[in-house]
C-alpha cells in the first residue's frame, strides 16, 4: 500500500459530537450499523469483532483461539495502528492498580489503566512518577508500546519508566519480561507497537511524591530562543513551549518545576516573554477551564505534570495530530527551517508544541540513543489539506533524521524510517519470533515495519 493511500484510508472523518475521553471507543450511529472510532473522530475501526474480556485468563483464551487480533487502549492515536481486519481485544476492563513494592519502589497496574485514574491513589500512598504526558487519559501500555512522552531535559518517554510487563503472546502463552533480567528483549519490547502481544499488566518505576508549580510566560521572541534554546529548555523539570510559526514568535512558554524550599518565582521578564497575567489554553482562544491549574499555584505531580485536567475533555478533541523527533543538538535549525514554511502550516494549524526528551536504549522509540527535540503539530481536522502538508514537513526535517511519533500521521516511506532506526532488523526478527504466523499483523505494521 503506497503511503499516501494509507494515509487517507486512515483518516476518515467520523460524523457526531466530541468523544468522551473517560469512555472507551465511543460507537456513532447510524442508520445502518454501529461504528467505532478514535477519540478525535478522525478514524474508523475497520475490526469486524470488538472483544472486551475482563481477566488474563479470558485475554488468553481469545488470543489462542482467534485469528487476526489487535489490542486497542484508549483508542487516542490517529492512525490505524490499534486496528485489526478481524478482531480487536479491548484492555479498558484491565484498568486497576494491583500493588506498590515500597522496596523495589514500583508500583504494577493493569495495562489498560489510565494514568489518571491511579495517580492520585498513588500520591495518597506518598509515590510519584517521574512522568506524565500532555493528557492524563491515556492507557499505561499504549502510552509505553508507542513511545509517548512528556517533557524534561532529563526526563525519558513514558516508556522509560517500565521495570516489567507481562503479555499475553499470539499463542495464548503469558511471558513476563524485566529491564533487570531480560535484556535485549526488554529493549526490543518496550516500545513494541502491538507487534509482540497484547500486554496485560505494566511494573513502572516510583518516587517520593512531589509538588509542582506551573508558571506561563507568553510572546518569547524567536531570537530569543534561538540564542538561549538550552537555557529555556532546562528552565523547569518539564517545559512546554507552544507556536503557530507566525511572527517570530513562541506564543507561550509553559515552565513546571517541583517546588523545593529555594524555588523562587520566575518574575514577569522570562527571555524578553511576559508572564501571563491568567490561565492559558495552549490554543489561547480556547477556554483554559479544562486546563491544569497555573500561575505559580503548587499542586501535586499529577495535577500539574499534565496540561488537561483528567476529568474534561482534553486539547479541542476534533483535530489531527502529527509529531516528529530531532536530535537536541539540531533543535533550534529545525525549528527555524519549519518557521520558514510559516505562511504554508499556519492555515491548517491549530498549534505547535516543542518538548524535549532524554534519550533511551528501546529499539522502536523515537529517542532510542539520542536526547530529542520532539516538534508536535494539532492540526485542524482538514485531511486533504494536512496531507499535502506532511511532505513538505518531513522534507524539512530530513535532514536532521527525523523520527515521527507512532501513533501519529505521519508519511515517511518505510524504507527510509527503516534507515533511521538502527536496530529495526532486530526488532523485526523479534516480532517474528513473538508471532511467527503473523495474528498481530495489520495494514499498519504490513507499511511500517514488515516491508523492506
Amino acid at each position: 500500500m503506497k503511503r499516501k493511500t494509507f494515509l487517507k484510508t486512515s483518516s476518515i472523518v467520523v460524523a457526531g459530537s466530541l468523544l468522551s475521553p473517560l469512555s472507551s471507543c465511543k460507537p456513532n450511529k447510524t442508520t445502518e450499523k454501529i461504528m467505532r472510532s478514535n477519540w478525535a473522530g478522525n478514524y474508523q475501526y475497520k475490526a469486524t469483532n470488538l472483544h472486551e474480556p475482563k481477566t488474563v485468563k479470558e485475554i488468553q483464551a481469545l488470543v489462542k483461539t482467534l485469528d487476526r487480533q489487535k489490542a486497542l487502549g484508549s483508542c487516542h492515536c490517529f492512525n490505524n495502528i490499534a486496528d485489526s481486519p478481524q478482531n480487536q481485544i479491548s484492555t479498558q476492563n484491565l484498568n486497576k492498580l494491583l500493588s506498590i513494592d515500597e522496596k523495589a519502589q514500583t508500583v504494577t497496574v493493569e495495562a489498560g489503566a489510565r494514568y489518571g485514574q491511579f495517580a492520585e491513589e498513588l500520591d495518597k500512598k506518598g509515590y510519584a512518577l517521574h512522568n506524565l504526558a500532555s493528557l492524563p487519559h491515556i492507557s499505561v501500555a499504549g502510552a509505553c508500546s508507542t513511545a509517548t512522552h512528556g517533557s524534561g531535559v532529563s526526563n525519558g518517554n513514558l516508556a522509560t519508566a517500565v521495570a516489567a510487563l507481562e503479555l499475553v503472546k499470539p499463542n495464548g502463552d503469558l511471558v513476563a519480561l524485566s529491564r533487570a533480567k531480560d535484556g535485549a528483549a526488554f529493549n526490543g519490547a518496550i516500545v513494541g507497537l502491538g507487534a509482540l502481544g497484547i500486554i496485560t499488566k505494566v511494573t513502572l518505576d516510583i518516587q517520593p511524591t512531589y509538588m509542582v508549580r506551573q508558571d506561563l510566560f507568553q510572546d518569547l521572541p524567536l531570537q530569543a530562543l534561538q540564542d538561549n534554546f538550552e537555557a529555556i529548555m532546562s528552565s523547569g523539570y518539564s517545559v512546554s513551549l507552544f507556536t503557530d510559526w507566525q511572527n517570530q514568535v513562541i506564543s507561550q512558554v509553559w515552565v513546571k518545576r517541583k517546588v523545593e524550599p529555594t524555588t523562587q518565582d520566575l518574575g514577569n521578564d522570562f527571555y524578553g516573554a511576559k508572564a501571563a497575567t491568567k490561565n492559558l489554553h495552549p490554543i489561547t482562544r480556547l477556554s483554559a477551564e479544562n486546563c491544569t491549574d497555573q500561575m505559580g499555584e503548587p499542586g501535586p505531580w499529577y495535577e500539574r505534570l499534565p496540561h488537561f485536567k483528567m476529568g474534561f475533555t482534553p486539547s479541542s478533541g476534533k483535530e489531527l495530530q502529527s509529531e516528529f523527533f530531532v536530535p537536541r543538538e539540531n533543535a533550534v535549525d529545525a525549528i527555524l527551517a519549519l518557521e520558514k514554511k510559516g505562511h504554508l502550516i499556519y492555515p491548517q494549524l491549530m498549534i505547535s508544541e516543542i518538548r524535549t526528551i532524554a534519550a533511551d536504549n528501546f529499539w522502536m522509540s523515537p529517542c532510542y540513543q539520542r536526547d530529542s527535540v520532539a516538534i508536535h503539530f494539532t492540526w485542524k481536522q482538514n485531511i486533504p489539506e494536512v496531507t499535502k502538508l506532511l511532505p513538505m514537513i518531513e522534507a524539512e526535517l530530513a535532514p536532521f533524521q527525523a523520527r515521527p511519533h507512532w501513533g501519529k500521521l505521519f508519511t515517511i516511506a518505510p524504507d527510509i524510517l527503516h534507515s533511521r532506526y538502527e536496530k529495526w532488523a532486530d526488532f523485526l526478527q523479534l516480532v517474528k519470533t513473538y508471532d511467527p504466523e503473523g495474528k498481530l499483523r495489520n495494514a499498519y505494521l504490513d507499511l511500517n515495519i514488515y516491508k523492506s
